[in-house]
C-alpha cells in the first residue's frame, strides 16, 4: 500500500482545491431586477436566501435534518442562508407548495430579511413555481434546480460538463415560460395573427422555437456523451478481459469517498469538506495485503431525492458501480442521520441495472468524529460493515483484509516452468495474481502462483509442469 504524504496532496488535489477557493462571491453586491421574468434565461444566481420545506411524514427531527441538508446545499452553491421555515401538511399544496396563507407569511419574511431568493425543499411543478413567485415577488428555486446548479459549478471535464448541461436542459424543457407578448406571440396564418402585412411567419411561437432548439441540443449532447464514454468502456473491457477485479466506492456526498481512495491508493484526488466536491470518476490501481492487484473507482456522490435528470445524464459514469465486483458503500458515521444516507444511496442503486446484486461492504467513515453509540448501532444493522477513519487511517488495514476476502478468488494454482522468452506472463502473474514462489533455472522460470482462469490457460499453453522438468 502506497503511503500518502502531505507533499503528494499539495501537488495534486490541494492545488485543485486552492484554485477553486481563489475567488469567492461577495453577498449583496448585485443589481436587483424588479421583475423576476427578466432573469428567466440567466444563469442561476443565489445570494441571500430563505429556505422553506413541507413536512409530510416522519419525525420533526427528520424534517429538520432535511432542511439542514438544504442549507448545506445552498451554501455549497455560494449563497448566504438567512432563515428556514417548515410547514406541516399532509401533502404539498398543488398551487403554491405551502398554501396561499403561508405563502403570504413567507413574503413577509422575505421582505423583512432582505432575501432575494426562496429555495423550496422539493421538486416544484412549473405552476407551483410561477404562482409562488407571483406571491413572494422574488426568484423561487426548488431543490432540483439547486443541485443542478452545484453540479454545473463543479463539473470540470468535457464529459462532466456535457452531462450536467443535458440534465439542466431536461429540467428546463417543461418549465419554459413565455414572458410578455414577444415570446408568446403567434405569427403566420391567413391573417398573420392580426399582425398585418409583413407579419406573416412560420406559424410557430417563440416558446415553441425555444423548445425545439433545446430538444436539438439535448440530442447533440446525448451523441457527444455516448462518444466520450467509449474510451472509458474500452478501458473497462480491457480490465475485464484481463480479469483484474474491480472495486467501486459509492456513497452519500461528503461521506469521505475521495479521502478513502487517497488513503488506500495514494491517488491524491481533490478532497474538500463540501457537497459534490468531485464529479468525474477516478479509477486507480491498488493491491491487497497479499499483493493482489485490483482497481478501485471513486464515483459521484449521491444525495436524498437525487434529481432523476442527473441519474439519467450520469448513467455512463454510474456504470462503474454496475460493473464492479465489490462496492464499498461509504457512510458518514458523524452525520445526524446515517441510516437515511444509506437508504438514499440504495434508492439510486435501484435505478442502476445490476447494482443491487453486487456484494457490498458498508464502510462507516469518520470514526474519529462520530459517537461510538451511533457506530455500534450501524454496525449491528449492517451485516457486512467496518468502522474506519480515512483521515487518521484507523481501520484501513482491516478494510484491506476484508476486500481481499470478498474479491473473486484466484482459484487456479499453477506450478510451471515458463520459458524466459515469455517473461511477460510471469510479470502478469505478479501483477494480477498471487505469486507463491519464483525460481530461475537454466531453461526458464519455475513459477508457483495462484492466478485467474484466463492467465492460467496461457501459462499452461507455454509452460511445462514442474514434475516433467528434467
Amino acid at each position: 500500500m502506497h503511503e500518502y504524504s502531505e507533499l503528494d496532496a499539495f501537488e495534486t488535489g490541494d492545488m485543485d482545491l486552492e484554485d477553486r477557493q481563489a475567488l469567492r462571491r461577495v453577498a449583496g453586491l448585485s443589481t436587483e431586477l424588479q421583475d423576476v421574468s427578466e432573469v428567466e434565461y440567466r444563469q442561476l444566481r443565489l445570494e441571500r436566501v430563505v429556505l422553506v420545506g413541507v413536512w409530510t411524514s416522519g419525525t420533526a427531527e427528520e424534517a429538520d435534518n432535511s432542511l439542514l441538508e438544504l442549507k448545506l446545499l445552498a451554501e455549497t452553491a455560494g449563497s448566504e442562508v438567512l432563515d428556514g421555515l417548515i410547514q406541516r401538511r399532509q401533502k404539498p399544496d398543488p398551487a403554491t407548495y405551502i398554501g396561499s396563507g403561508k405563502a403570504l407569511e413567507l413574503r413577509d419574511v422575505v421582505e423583512s430579511s432582505g432575501a432575494d431568493t426562496v429555495i423550496c425543499d422539493g421538486e416544484l411543478t412549473p405552476g407551483q413555481l410561477r404562482q409562488l413567485e407571483d406571491i413572494v415577488k422574488v426568484k423561487v428555486i426548488d431543490r432540483t434546480a439547486l443541485i443542478l446548479d452545484i453540479f454545473a459549478q463543479h463539473a470540470k471535464s468535457r464529459e462532466g460538463k456535457a452531462q450536467v448541461e443535458l440534465a439542466q436542459l431536461s429540467y428546463l424543457l417543461p418549465r419554459l415560460r413565455g414572458w410578455g407578448g414577444n415570446l408568446s406571440r403567434q405569427v403566420g396564418g391567413r391573417a398573420a395573427g392580426g399582425v398585418g402585412i409583413g407579419g406573416r411567419g412560420p406559424g410557430e411561437t417563440k416558446i415553441e422555437l425555444d423548445r425545439r432548439r433545446i430538444r436539438e441540443r439535448m440530442s447533440k449532447l446525448r451523441r457527444q456523451i455516448s462518444g466520450m464514454s467509449t474510451s472509458r468502456e474500452t478501458m473497462r473491457h480491457r480490465r475485464q478481459r484481463r480479469e483484474v477485479p474491480a472495486v467501486a466506492i459509492a456513497g452519500y456526498t461528503n461521506a469521505g469517498k475521495s479521502s478513502l481512495l487517497n488513503r488506500v491508493t495514494g491517488a491524491g484526488v481533490l478532497v474538500e469538506d463540501a457537497l459534490f466536491a468531485t464529479l468525474d470518476p477516478t479509477v486507480r490501481r491498488a493491491r491487497t495485503p497479499e499483493g493482489r492487484l485490483f482497481t478501485i473507482a471513486d464515483t459521484v456522490g449521491f444525495v436524498r431525492h437525487l434529481p432523476h435528470q442527473l441519474v439519467e445524464a450520469f448513467r455512463s459514469t454510474l456504470e462503474e458501480v454496475a460493473d464492479a465486483d465489490l462496492i464499498l458503500h461509504v457512510v458518514d458515521g458523524s452525520h445526524p442521520d446515517p441510516e437515511g444516507q444509506l437508504a438514499a444511496v440504495r434508492e439510486v442503486f435501484a435505478d442502476i441495472d445490476g447494482a443491487a446484486e453486487i456484494p457490498e461492504i458498508v464502510v462507516i467513515n469518520k470514526a474519529d468524529a462520530a459517537d461510538q453509540e451511533v457506530l455500534d448501532r450501524i454496525a449491528r444493522r449492517e451485516r457486512d460493515s467496518i468502522v474506519v477513519s480515512a483521515r487518521t487511517g484507523k481501520g484501513i488495514p482491516a478494510l484491506m483484509d476484508l476486500i481481499e476476502e470478498r474479491l473473486p478468488r484466484l482459484d487456479h494454482e499453477v506450478h510451471l516452468l515458463v520459458p524466459y522468452e515469455r517473461g511477460d506472463l510471469v510479470s502478469r502473474a505478479h501483477k494480477e495474481g498471487e505469486v507463491l514462489s519464483v525460481d530461475h533455472v537454466g531453461d526458464g522460470t519455475i513459477l508457483h502462483a495462484r492466478v485467474l482462469p484466463s492467465l492460467s490457460q496461457e501459462l499452461l499453453r507455454v509452460g511445462k509442469p514442474v514434475e516433467r522438468v528434467a
